[in-house]
C-alpha cells in the first residue's frame, strides 16, 4: 500500500465520521436553537431546560438513522476488506 492509496483511505474514513455524526448533530442543533428561542420569548432562564428535550431528540434521532448509519459503515468495511484481499 502506497501513501496514495493511506490517504484515499484516511479521506474516505473522515468522510464516513462527517455523514455519521451529522444527522444526530444537527437535530440537537435545532432542538437547542429552539429551546433556547422559546426561552427568550418566555423569558424563562431555566439552565437545565435545554436538556431533557436534547436528550430525547437525540436518542429518537439515533434510533432513526441507526440503520442509515449501519449501512454506511457496512458499506465501507466492504471496501477495506476488498482493498486488503486485493493486495
Amino acid at each position: 500500500m502506497n501513501g496514495a492509496e493511506v490517504l484515499d483511505v484516511g479521506r474516505e474514513a473522515l468522510w464516513l465520521t462527517i455523514q455519521l455524526c451529522a444527522p444526530v448533530l444537527l437535530v440537537g442543533l435545532v432542538v437547542g436553537v429552539v429551546i433556547g428561542l422559546v426561552q427568550a420569548l418566555t423569558q424563562i432562564q431555566e439552565q437545565t431546560l435545554v436538556y431533557a428535550p436534547k436528550i430525547i431528540a437525540i436518542f429518537v434521532s439515533l434510533l432513526l438513522f441507526l440503520p442509515l448509519m449501519g449501512a454506511l459503515l457496512g458499506g465501507f468495511m466492504r471496501t477495506i476488506a476488498a482493498r486488503i484481499a486485493g493486495m
